[in-house]
Order: C-alpha cells, then structure tokens, then sequence
C-alpha cells in the first residue's frame, strides 16, 4: 500500500499515461521512478531504502517487490505474475512526450544512439530530442560481448514507435557515422520519417545525370562552407539521396548528411540537435541516475529498469523546461512564422547556467519543500539551449 501523498500523486500520473500495464506494473514503475529521482540513483538498494522509509515499510519487502518488478515471472513468486514487457511502453511513453510539447510544435526530431556500460551492455536506443538533452523513447539491451547484427534490433524498435506520432507530424531521425548503413535509411524512410545520417568522408557522390564521380572529400574544402543537391552516394551499395554538406568554422571536420528531404526543404544545421543525445547518457549515468553503476547482468532485466530511469528522465526534463519558460524575460521576442523551422542559430544574452534535466530536479525538490502537489504541465514554448551557436526547436 502507498502511504507517501507525493508517491501516490505520481503514481495517478504514471498509470493515466500507461493505462495498458496492471496495478502492480504501474505502482512497481511509478515507485522505481519515483525512488530514482528522490535519491538520484537507479541502485535497488538505495531506492529501496528510501521508498522503506518515506512509505513506512520494511526495507526487505519493498526490495523484494521492486527486485520481482524487473525479473521474468518465473522468478517471481506467486501464480499469476506476469513479465512486464518494456517494449510495450514506447508507444505510450513517446505519446506521453509529445502530449506535453506546445499545442503549435509538429515537428521533432530523434537520435539513434549505442551507448556502452563497461564491458557488459551496449543500450540501443532511440532518443527525443529536448531542450538540449532528451528523453529515451525505445531501447534494446545487449551483451557487450553478444556477436550479431543490430539489424533486426534497430528494425523493432522503430516498428515499436511507427503508430505513436500523430498524423501531421513531421520527424528527423538522426545518427552519427558510425551507425550509418543503407539499410537503416531504408528503414526510416519505410517508417514515413525523414532520415538525417551522418557518413564518412571517404567515398565518392555523382549528380545525376552525369556520371562522373566525386569525392565526398572535396564536397565542402575550408571551413564556413554549405552545399546541398541531389545525388547518388558511393560506387556500392548506390543510394539516391539529397547530401547536405556544412563545415563550421572551428571544428575539425565537416558534417555530410544524407537525406530524403529536398535540398530546399532541409538544413545541414539541423544535424545539430544530434549532440544533445550525449546528454541523454550523462543525465542517464553520472550527472542523473548513476546507471553506468548498475550490478545488473541480464539484459532482458535491464531493459525493463530503463523504463523506469526513461520515466524518471521525462519527468525532470518537463520539469526543468517548464520552470525555465516561467524564468524568460517578459522581452522576450519569438522567432517569426518564416524563421520557424526544426532549429536556427540564435544567441542569447541570457546563458543557461544550469541544465534543463538538473533544473527541473531543483525544482521539483523546491515544490515539495513547499508542499506543492507533482504535476506535468504542457510547455508553453521550447526552453532555450545556451551553447554559442545553439539550436531552437520551433514550430512550422
């Protein structure tokens, strides 16, 4: 039974927004979740711990009830245990994101991502792009040392969110270099979305109709140059595609992205939301949830804990951006409709000293000091992202 006020608030918001899971699937998320944040850490034994103390239990039961919340059923005691199945939350929880975006917002953008914990998972995962950071939406755990194609892995998990986006909506989908493969642009194309893969330079481009080949080396030479056409992209394995091309002044190397979209209707500058992904693991592991901690070896369990730190990482995203909208100078000018695009290069006076994930935690600390009640409110606008040239995710 819940006695906590403030965890049993948040255990109605969690069950409204996954109505599918049973009684004892939500209060096992709603209290994972919930111990997370509270303790800033995914470990059973402090969440454990915690919820014991602020719900007026024994310690060893609540352990054993969010331990079996993760586990198959088979290992759980009782006759009619079920094995909660993390896949069947993406759906719901991109829903849930997106019910909380400005009511005027139909365009976001994704990542595609690995990231590694040691030497015993890689995380497949497909991320949100917010506010500087995001939220992970789909994932798959795997054995570090597992050999096979991600393949069918990507392919799931992009089956998992294709009915979740609202119709109208538009969606880029990003990926660094690494994972680029011919068939995962397929696959995004398939999807009705618009793929925004990063390549290699090495390799060489035609523009149709000529057939003479280029190299991708010489798209763009010296910094502060863009291009964009039409093309065909390497000897083998051809691909038809739009190549947009930026080099910015100060980095190393040049973006080449390759698209769907036509040249008019797209902007290398885009691929710029893509590092916010990175923010996504620092929230999930050192700066947030300690996940890079884990004592978890199976997979399959650690797959489920992710939706819990996924939840707990919605909530303190939503939180911080409402709280820094609520912060905005009254002077503050929005974008015209013209310049309303998935991002454009701004400057503000005012840096963000904070992140978005770290402001909402602070606030949502400050508002049960003050007895406030948890709540997740739609935000007015996209919260600003202080680098120097930072990208703004706006409405069409």
């Amino acid at each position: 039974m819940l006695k906590n006020e403030y965890l049993k608030q948040w255990t109605r918001i969690v069950s409204e927004k996954m109505p599918h899971l049973s009684l004892p699937q939500v209060v096992g998320l709603a209290t994972w979740s919930f111990g997370i944040v509270m303790t800033q850490s995914s470990s059973l034994t402090r969440v454990s711990q915690f919820i014991a103390t602020v719900n007026g239990e024994k310690v060893m039961a609540v352990r054993q009830r969010l331990r079996e919340w993760y586990q198959e059923a088979k290992a759980k005691k009782g006759q009619k245990r079920r094995t909660l199945d993390a896949s069947s939350c993406f759906a719901p929880l991109l829903k849930w994101v997106i019910s909380l975006l400005p009511p005027n917002i139909k365009q976001i953008a994704l990542a595609l991502d690995a990231t590694t914990i040691g030497n015993k998972f890689v995380v497949l995962s497909i991320n949100i792009l917010l506010a500087g950071s995001g939220i992970p939406i789909a994932w798959c755990v795997v054995q570090a040392t597992q050999p096979g194609s991600w393949k069918p892995h990507w392919q799931k998990l992009i089956d998992d969110l294709c009915g979740a986006i609202p119709t109208g909506f538009e969606v880029i989908v990003t990926a660094d270099r690494g994972l680029y493969a011919d068939w995962l642009y397929q696959m995004i194309v398939d999807a009705r979305w618009h793929p925004f893969l990063r390549i290699n330079h090495q390799g060489t481009y035609r523009i149709p109709p000529h057939d003479t080949w280029q190299p991708l080396a010489d798209v763009v030479r010296v910094p502060g140059q863009s291009w964009s056409s039409r093309v065909v992209c390497f000897k083998t394995n051809p691909l038809e595609c739009t190549l947009l091309a930026y080099w910015d002044i100060g980095y190393k190397d040049p973006w080449l992205i390759v698209t769907d979209l036509e040249p008019t209707l797209a902007s290398a500058l885009w691929y710029g939301l893509r590092p916010s992904t990175e923010c996504v693991y620092r929230d999930v592991k050192s700066d947030g949830w300690q996940w890079h901690h884990t004592r978890l070896l199976n997979p399959k369990r650690a797959e489920r804990l992710w939706l819990a730190i996924a939840v707990s990482t919605l909530w303190m995203l939503i939180y911080g951006g409402e709280a820094e909208n609520q912060s905005l100078a009254p002077t503050f000018k929005p974008l015209r409709s013209q310049e309303r695009v998935f991002c454009f290069p701004m400057k503000w006076n005012r840096p963000r000293h904070l992140s978005c994930f770290l402001l909402g935690w602070l606030t949502l600390i400050a508002n049960l000091l003050n007895h406030l009640p948890i709540h997740l409110h739609r935000w007015s606008c996209f919260p600003s992202t202080p680098v120097d040239d930072f990208y703004c995710f706006n409405s069409s």
